[in-house]
């Protein structure tokens, strides 16, 4: 008889007990920081900050419970701790960011089950069929064009389909024991991730990552960044990476097919089966226009939370969607995260414990800007692969622009240091819902993400880190 239990009541044991231990370290972690006697430089309320940024940092990296519920705990912790009063850390939800997330995710639902989010993929790549290259490129550019204007989550799941009929369109086999998957199979659903995730750097529509910072930001210093210059700041980091990718694809994936023509029938098949553009997707597309435009021309004077409510109230006054379908398409939670990850990152600044964490932890290393701007944005993009990124904003958010103020640096600069690299999870299934969508098609290993992802993301940081140098001072910004 097995005196031994065995691995499966290990594993059983493990998985039941690990959300207690995790609360127990989680638990000493913040007495053990809280009770001892605060440093001369830094008051105690700061002491009292630190140890709850401690603790959100364990349980946003070990995910042991929901990261919205990660940012609620910061948000109870804060006034019981006295680190913050509870009129200010409640507050801090009203924050215009998180209205302008809300308006954005509503809007997305509509522009989805219109169809005329697939209506214009079929259209648009019926003119990338001429050959497997450019069929990639269509599949990489068009996505990536997509996730300036909404979450590139939403444009991965509804590309996600239509690049399956056309690996099924040309016979391409997934990965199965027998064999290999098919190179341009691979480099189909590679594309459309790298296009998703790359294009959704480039303005605060692409992901909650830029408004949540940009939240921080304003509620740290008071100051703010604008639609059009964050996008002129994101968009060569965007096109020179869409470029390197496009290359890289087709170097490590060669096309072993030459003919792509029945591709252009299938599509031309799929829009006619659509039928003509129906009155719903005409009011979408209009009002999706002119929220874009009124968000790139208005923003500054009437707040782009205003625009993206006012357009969400439009919506339902013309019927273009019901709440049933807004209820089913957003996810709830993410504004509970977002709220707290703001509270969490105003505490941290206004306490003064991101000036001493920083000061104790890079500051030692860091002594120029072009150090802080290569090291922050170096850190961002490695989180990202292991944790969420707007997890990785809220941390380091606070941080960067404590050691940005230090050395004289913009606040608005820190901001997109952090958060544009901090959208560049491209290694890991579980690193972005993008690369876990094309992971599912079957045509993909983790051999396949991660080999890829281990030459972008060096190549993204680089392109980045120059794009600050040498591109940012043309367009206005005062780069030290």
């Amino acid at each position: 008889m097995n005196r031994f239990p065995n691995r499966a009541a290990i594993q059983t044991l493990w998985r039941q007990s690990r959300r207690f231990i995790a609360f127990a370290i989680a638990g000493l972690a913040y007495w053990l920081i809280a009770s001892l006697p605060p440093p001369s430089d830094l008051q105690p309320q700061a002491m009292k900050a630190v140890a709850i940024f401690a603790v959100c940092i364990f349980f946003y990296v070990t995910n042991v419970i929901p990261l919205m519920i990660t940012s609620l705990l910061a948000v109870i912790l804060f006034p019981l701790a006295g680190a913050l009063d509870s009129k200010t850390t409640f507050a801090l939800f009203g924050n215009q960011v998180v209205f302008f997330i809300l308006g954005a995710f509503i809007l997305a639902s509509p522009f989805m089950r219109s169809g005329l989010s697939r209506r214009i993929a079929l259209t648009v790549l019926r003119y990338f069929g001429g050959s497997p290259s450019k069929l990639l490129l269509g599949v990489l550019l068009f996505p990536a064009f997509l996730s300036f204007w909404m979450s590139e989550h939403a444009v991965a799941a509804m590309m996600f389909p239509i690049v399956i009929e056309i690996a099924d369109c040309l016979g391409l086999p997934p990965q199965n024991p027998a064999g290999g998957a098919s190179r341009f199979g691979k480099a189909l659903f590679l594309t459309m991730a790298a296009g998703c995730i790359i294009g959704g750097i480039t303005t605060f529509l692409g992901g909650g990552r830029a408004p949540l910072a940009v939240g921080i930001l304003r509620e740290s210093t008071g100051q703010s960044i604008d639609f059009i210059p964050w996008a002129l700041a994101a968009l060569p980091t965007t096109l020179l990476l869409l470029v390197f990718a496009y290359y890289l694809f087709l170097a490590l994936y060669p096309p072993e097919i030459k003919n792509v023509e029945e591709v252009q029938e299938m599509l031309e098949r799929r829009r006619r089966e659509l039928g003509p553009i129906k009155p719903r997707e005409i009011g979408v597309g209009v009002l999706m226009l002119g929220a874009i435009l009124a968000w790139m021309f208005y923003g500054k004077q009437l707040g782009l939370a205003n625009i993206a409510i006012i357009a969400v109230v439009i919506v339902f006054v013309f019927k273009l969607t019901e709440w049933r379908e807004v209820e089913e398409d957003v996810n709830w939670g993410i504004f509970l995260m977002y709220g707290g990850a703001i509270c969490l990152g105003y505490a941290m600044e206004i306490t003064g414990g991101a000036e001493w964490l920083a000061r104790h932890t890079l500051g030692p290393l860091v002594n120029s800007p072009i150090l802080l701007f290569a090291a922050i944005s170096l850190l961002s993009i490695i989180l990202t692969e292991l944790i969420s990124n707007s997890a990785v904003v809220a941390l380091l958010m606070p941080v960067a622009l404590s050691m940005g103020r230090d050395l004289g640096i913009d606040p608005r600069l820190m901001t997109m240091v952090v958060a544009i690299p901090s959208g560049l999870a491209l290694m890991f299934p579980m690193g972005t819902p993008a690369t876990a969508i094309a992971f599912s098609s079957g045509f993909l290993t983790m051999r396949d993400t991660v080999r890829t992802g281990l030459i972008i993301l060096p190549a993204g940081w680089l392109i980045f880190n120059l794009s600050i140098h040498f591109i940012w001072p043309l367009l206005g910004f005062a780069v030290p």
